[in-house]
């Protein structure tokens, strides 16, 4: 068991530490608040839990569905893209009135875990094994590995939200605007590739549906 744990830290942090929507949304909410990360770890558990659950009912082939991906990867596209153009907009604001993201870290956990395909086909997949493990250890043990993943989740987004912060207060305003550019920019970047993904899965959609 001490082994299966061992695994659930090296492979949630794996998943956790890669570039992704969450990663910049925290950089961004650190820069106003050094522990954004929390509450952004804290909304994305609202979610993450009761997937764990819904996952053991058999709702991962849903997830992976080419139909499901494309409705999530438009639907998390466009809302991504719309967070990111607010964060940049943010910016000929005056400074106490920070952008969506900046404000409501707990919402953004929540709203960017339900937005993110890729986060959902990880849980029907890769999650799910690990899971089902777990399971097999007893109903006690899923439950502690759903901790021991949030555990990595809420130290990984702690860490970045820190950083934003430190680096906000050491460099002043200017590394302020850099950070909010830089983690707009990747939001409407990811939000753009999500959107992509979902037109190309549309294309095969309708190809097959040609050749029934």
């Amino acid at each position: 068991m001490v082994g299966f744990l061992i695994t659930t830290v090296v492979i949630s942090l794996s998943g956790v530490m890669a570039p992704g929507p969450i990663t910049t949304a925290t950089l961004a909410a650190g820069v106003r608040s050094r522990h954004a990360g929390a509450l952004v770890a804290l909304g994305h558990a609202a979610i993450e839990m009761p997937l764990i659950l819904l996952l053991s009912t058999g709702i991962g082939s849903f997830l992976t569905s080419p139909k499901a991906q494309v409705g999530i990867g438009l639907a998390g596209g466009m809302v991504l893209m719309l967070m990111g153009l607010q964060l940049l907009l943010s910016l000929w604001k005056p400074s106490d009135s920070p952008a969506p993201v900046q404000r409501h870290p707990l919402l953004i956990g929540v709203v960017l875990s339900v937005a993110n395909p890729y986060f959902l086909i990880w849980w029907a997949t890769v999650g799910l094994s690990l899971a089902l493990q777990a399971l097999a250890f007893g109903i006690l043990i899923l439950a502690l590995f759903a901790l021991v993943h949030w555990l990595c989740d809420l130290v990984w987004l702690e860490v970045l939200s820190l950083a934003g912060f430190t680096g906000s207060e050491v460099f002043g305003r200017r590394a302020q605007t850099v950070v909010s550019v830089v983690c707009g920019i990747a939001m409407v970047g990811f939000g753009a590739k999500f959107i992509y993904d979902a037109g190309s899965g549309i294309m095969s959609l309708t190809l097959v549906a040609g050749w029934c």
